[in-house]
């Protein structure tokens, strides 16, 4: 062992087993072991044993007591050589008398060189390190002690150093403050010395080294650590100039104002930002176990120009629990643990321009006990100020990707109307699917399935098919925009609608049993839309045109050995196409680029057009005044070497010298 602590196991039962230590147990005159007896005890000289017993292993531990610190002069109880014990340790284990197993340590032991005892509290003077080093042993950090692998340490005895003389520090940290530099001219000897060292070398004395700005601070700069807050002023005295669509909404204490979200994977997250102008409505399952209450609602809000606003909240208790609670998993009993949590938080923004003037907050709250399953609902909604109508909104006019179509029926007394798809559920037949609304950007495809018995008639079929897809188009226009008014006929485009059956087309009726051909099985609903400009960066996107089309198949009954009084399945879809074209058309090409490809930028890494693209002022690597004044340079000698090559220059120039 070379420590002052070692652990052994001893295998087995230790019940009624006695373990002892003996020190020294090699006979001095012969150099043989002593033979063992079962007379000794935990406790030898300078060492102790301790015994962990366990079920079938216990631990042995033997430890030295004595002070392993190096003698100091005029101090007892210390470590007069570096090595401080060398002994032979023997451990017994007996039972009854009866030895059971032995244990031979050999223990040598080096003194701790670690500095233990008063510091001085004299104050040190240390030199002006721009001009002398800090010391001539910068690993020198323990006074009165040896430090461990610092060489020039004077408190080191050559002793210890034989311990760690291999592994000294080097460099300026182990003591070698002046080490000759590159730009001396004694160090001509370097590998790859130039033939031109000799004329720029430099000649001083080591005391006046560059070494020495190693230790050299000066004027020190506080690096700033980064924060997880957003600064809402960019500089002293500058208040916030005003929210964006899709800024963060902050806080007083300059955080982010959170109501929970769905993320792309669908799951609720409690500390998701509400962007400005930018309108949600969600819901999140919880149970008593994982409810979690979302930021309070006496905190302020940011209104955009630096100013502070209340949040204006109104409380109610909801009376009809079965649109929230979902599912119960066990019976209500009179021990159940209920509380009173949110289940419904409906905040209104009232804006104007880029401000917040007003935030409207209704909460719904009542009793959730455990065991139930609550869906909770967080809608946002933003409303203009000098809006008229509160379903009237504002900010960028164009469509944002994931928002509802806007769709009006112009042939009805109600004129909004409804764009939708498929949601099927359970079984996915559709006289239990569900509809949801088209979202703009978002391709999707949809579909359910309809009963059919082999008894169809096929025109009736051909009806009932026609009348489900239609049942997802309840309108005649389509909004160009997202705030398009129900009262301007120019804010909207008028549905193209492809019928599936024209009446100069013969549709066949059918006349075998459980085969119907020209089923409109397949909607087809394809929305035009382009980039007509940008509000505040963000692209204004607004719907051209949209088309509705049918694709027929024929439909044949599928059955299995037996077909009567059976039905089968005809699978029917509908798909949604988002086609973006140029808000303009693109210039044809000349049929000078069509023939010369060589100069055209896009196809070549080689652009002669953009020969003088460095002194345009599409060029932002360098300022435009400083482009120019090296374009002009560049041209003076342009000129000047063209005039030089005149022969009449030389014949100009000779004279002159003559």
């Amino acid at each position: 062992m070379s420590g002052p602590r070692v652990n052994s196991f001893f295998l087995g039962n230790s019940s009624g087993v006695n373990f002892s230590i003996i020190s020294a147990p090699i006979d001095e005159e012969t150099g043989k072991l002593q033979l063992a007896d079962c007379s000794g005890s935990e406790r030898a000289a300078d060492w102790d044993l301790n015994v962990t017993p366990g079920m079938n292993i216990s631990r042995v531990t033997i430890s030295l007591t004595r002070n392993l610190q190096l003698c100091l002069p005029n101090a007892t109880d210390c470590c007069t050589t570096p090595l401080c014990v060398v002994e032979a340790l023997q451990v017994l284990a007996c039972r009854n008398s009866v030895l059971l197993a032995r244990l031979l340590i050999q223990a040598e032991i080096f003194a701790n060189s670690s500095f233990v005892g008063n510091v001085s509290e004299n104050a040190t003077i240390i030199p002006n390190q721009a001009f002398r080093p800090l010391g001539s042993c910068p690993c020198d950090l323990t006074a009165g002690a040896c430090d461990v692998r610092c060489c020039c340490d004077p408190e080191c005895t050559p002793d210890l150093k034989e311990l760690f003389s291999k592994s000294c520090f080097t460099g300026v940290f182990g003591g070698d403050v002046n080490p000759p530099f590159d730009q001396l001219c004694s160090s001509q000897s370097v590998e790859y010395t130039p033939e031109w060292f000799p004329f720029l070398c430099v000649q001083s004395s080591l005391n006046n080294t560059p070494f020495l700005g190693y230790f050299y601070h000066g004027s020190t700069s506080t690096p700033e650590v980064p924060s997880f807050k957003i600064p809402l002023q960019t500089s002293p005295g500058r208040l916030f100039t005003g929210y964006r669509q899709g800024d963060p909404i902050m806080t007083e204490e300059n955080e982010y104002f959170t109501i929970p979200q769905q993320s792309l994977a669908g799951q609720c997250v409690g500390n998701a930002p509400v962007a400005y102008l930018q309108n949600f409505d969600v819901q999140c399952l919880t149970n008593l176990a994982s409810y979690k209450e979302g930021l309070p609602h006496d905190v302020r809000i940011d209104s955009g120009t630096g100013d502070f606003i209340q949040q204006s909240v109104i409380y109610r208790t909801i009376t009809d629990m079965g649109k929230f609670i979902t599912q119960s998993e066990s019976p209500h009993t009179a021990e159940v643990l209920c509380q009173n949590v949110t289940f419904a938080e409906h905040y209104t923004f009232i804006c104007e321009d880029k401000n917040i003037e007003k935030i409207n907050v209704t909460v719904f709250l009542g009793s959730l006990c455990d065991g139930e399953i609550l869906t909770q609902r967080f809608t946002v909604k933003f409303l203009n100020l000098k809006s008229t109508s509160a379903a009237e909104l504002f900010g960028n006019p164009g469509y944002q990707v994931g928002k509802p179509v806007r769709a009006a029926n112009m042939n009805a007394s109600e004129t909004s109307g409804s764009l939708n798809v498929w949601q099927p559920a359970g079984r996915g037949l559709c006289t239990s699917a569900t509809y949801t609304p088209v979202l703009f950007g978002l391709d999707s495809f949809s579909g359910c399935v309809l009963e059919v018995g082999i008894d169809e008639d096929c025109s009736l079929l051909r009806g009932n098919v026609t009348e489900k897809l239609d049942s997802l188009i309840q309108a005649t226009h389509v909004g160009k925009r997202s705030n398009s008014s129900y009262s301007d006929l120019n804010d909207w485009v008028e549905i193209i609608r492809l019928d599936p059956f024209n009446s100069d087309t013969n549709v066949s009726t059918g006349s075998l049993k459980g085969i119907c051909p020209d089923i409109p099985a397949n909607l087809n609903i394809r929305i035009i839309f382009a980039d007509v400009g940008a509000v505040q960066g963000i692209p204004r996107q607004e719907i051209l045109a949209v088309q509705i089309s049918y694709s027929t198949v024929i439909w044949q009954f599928q059955c299995g050995l037996i077909c009567e009084n059976s039905s089968s399945f005809l699978p029917i879809t509908a798909s949604v196409q988002f086609i973006k074209v140029p808000a303009q058309p693109p210039i044809p090409l000349t049929r000078f680029q069509m023939n010369y490809t060589e100069f055209d930028c896009n196809r070549n890494d080689v652009c002669w057009p953009q020969l003088f693209y460095p002194v345009t002022r599409f060029y932002t690597g360098e300022p435009y005044s400083q482009c120019l004044a090296k374009g002009l340079f560049l041209a003076f000698l342009t000129l000047l070497a063209v005039i030089m090559s005149n022969p009449c220059f030389s014949k100009l120039w000779n004279s002159f010298l003559v």
